[in-house]
């Protein structure tokens, strides 16, 4: 691991623990105590495994899209530690940007070829994608009024990574469905913008663009060729994002409280948006904050908000960046097409 990974992790750590300092400074020990005996050791198990579930069917889905005739056949091992080693890099790095040169960089490891690799995680990204739009679109509609009502500057901050996902899905659905339209608008936005802006810098904003519409929309084509995998790694998609979202439900179910799965679900997808609009690693300091926010309306003690909050962040983060930790290090077997 270089030392711009090593600093990513030095800064998560010191986020967090400002934060997890400001919340013992103003919660009791003894109220936090009192929440650590409601927690059933069992109960917590189960966020793990869901965390672990979402890794393994991210595994599968990359073995999946990998499967052709001809194949080398791999080990199962190579394919799990892409999705450990990405939940590494995501935690470390602003706005999980180092998320996907790792993937490519495990998948060199295990000596797959840069092109192959670049199609399978496109691929992924694509079905992930549309699998995140019906979640987004549903949570939206039936929890951003209550989120605005109650906490309104929370709401601002939602509604901006919900646009800003959204926006970006769209331009994805574009590229698949109407390239020809796609690539037109595209162009026009470009000139628009060049009569104001440096025109290098819009240049180099066109072709970057016009590229990723190129590449959705023939990866969006070897999809269509491809329709039997889809029937796999679809619901492989959404079981991985529901093990992923189910997290704090059953961190809540730990601390023995009684909530509705659907609410709670619905407030998680909406902290994610959130999230997506912090530039920092992991989120960290935005992340704890919109927990305890919103999920304060699910359960009356301080306490055991803080407690619960805890347990969610370590299993849905730090979980898994030390998974990746392990995972970077254990290196499969290279085998060369």
């Amino acid at each position: 691991m270089n030392k711009k990974s090593f600093w990513g992790i030095i800064v998560v750590l010191l986020i967090s623990g400002f934060v997890l300092y400001l919340d013992l400074k103003e919660t009791p020990v003894k109220v936090l105590a009192a929440a650590a005996k409601q927690i059933n050791p069992g109960k917590v198990a189960l966020v793990f495994l869901a965390m672990l579930l979402s890794y393994l069917c991210e595994a599968l889905i990359l073995r999946i899209l990998a499967k052709r005739p001809g194949e080398a056949k791999r080990s199962f091992w190579s394919y799990l530690r892409i999705p450990l080693i990405q939940a590494l890099f995501n935690g470390i790095t602003p706005m999980a940007t180092g998320g996907q040169p790792s993937q490519l960089a495990a998948m060199a490891e295990m000596g797959m070829p840069i092109g192959r690799s670049t199609s399978i995680l496109m691929m992924k990204f694509i079905c992930y994608q549309l699998v995140v739009l019906a979640a987004y679109l549903t949570a939206f509609a039936s929890g951003f009024s209550l989120v605005a009502s109650k906490f309104a500057g929370l709401a601002i901050f939602i509604f901006i990574g919900f646009a800003l996902h959204v926006s970006s899905i769209i331009l994805l659905l574009l590229a698949m469905f109407a390239h020809d339209w796609t690539r037109r608008m595209v162009k026009k936005l470009m000139a628009f913008l060049g009569k104001f802006l440096p025109k290098d810098k819009v240049q180099s904003w066109e072709e970057a663009t016009l590229a990723q519409v190129e590449s959705f929309y023939q990866e969006s084509q070897a999809l269509k060729k491809e329709k039997q995998k889809l029937w796999g790694v679809i619901p492989l998609t959404i079981l991985q994002l529901l093990c992923y979202y189910s997290a704090p439900y059953l961190t809540l179910y730990a601390f023995g409280l009684s909530v509705s799965y659907f609410q709670v679900t619905i407030m998680t997808i909406l902290i994610i948006m959130f999230m997506a609009v912090i530039p920092v690693p992991g989120a960290s300091g935005g992340a704890e904050f919109s927990f305890q926010t919103l999920f304060a309306s699910f359960i009356a003690k301080p306490g055991l908000v803080v407690a619960a909050m805890f347990v969610w962040r370590f299993a849905t983060y730090f979980f898994g960046m030390i998974l990746g930790i392990f995972a970077w290090s254990i290196k499969p077997a290279k085998i060369r097409e």
